[in-house]
């Protein structure tokens, strides 16, 4: 691979924030700013007019806290979803993939984040006392589905969000462990989910 720092100061500005994203590497950050910057492309206009528009017009579901572009998501604004179950999960990819499943009909709770002690993350910082308050403020909720990863982080907040919730008149179930250990929800295919969803397990 040609040296980065060989480069203009523009482009080695463009490729180093382009590794900060999910999953891109020096490589691949290199081999998208050349793709990007080519006189002949058009997309880089159209990319950044669409993160333009999309920082603009999404925001937070008041509920769940999933991504919309207005006050309630299309999950919580649907009155044929169950308000029986919540869904908890991590972040509104792992949504996405719950409900490509076409298994499940229920509410979601987005935490956007783990608990992590390790990283100084406290459950503050995620949406663990959104969850409570909500559960509260429905009042027929019967069923709350742990759907965070398969990771030490996701089985230490699953396990966190149980022990709050032991004391409530609600039953808390984990997905079923055809998950791989160490995976992430957003990554597993809709029939993995599927049977994860209808093998789900009470948390004693």
């Amino acid at each position: 691979m040609s040296d980065v720092y060989s480069y203009p100061a523009s482009m080695r500005r463009l490729v180093n924030e382009l590794s900060k994203l999910p999953s891109i590497g020096l490589k691949s950050a290199v081999r998208l700013a050349h793709a990007l910057i080519e006189p002949s492309n058009s997309a880089a206009e159209e990319l950044a007019g669409a993160i333009v528009n999309a920082r603009k017009s999404l925001r937070y579901c008041e509920e769940c806290f999933s991504l919309t572009e207005s006050a309630l998501c299309s999950v919580c604004e649907d009155d044929a979803r169950s308000r029986a179950t919540i869904c908890v999960v991590e972040k509104p990819s792992d949504l996405i993939s719950i409900e490509r499943s076409g298994d499940y009909n229920g509410l979601y709770h987005v935490l956007h984040g783990l608990w992590s002690p390790m990283r100084g993350v406290e459950p503050s910082a995620v949406r663990i006392n959104e969850l409570a308050a909500r559960l509260e403020k429905l009042g027929c909720v019967e069923e709350v589905i742990l759907a965070t990863s398969t990771t030490v982080e996701g089985d230490a907040t699953a396990m966190y969000i149980a022990n709050m919730l032991k004391d409530q008149d609600v039953r808390v179930t984990r997905l079923a462990q055809g998950l791989p250990m160490g995976g992430e929800l957003e990554y597993a295919d809709e029939l993995t989910l599927s049977h994860a969803l209808a093998g789900r397990q009470a948390i004693d």
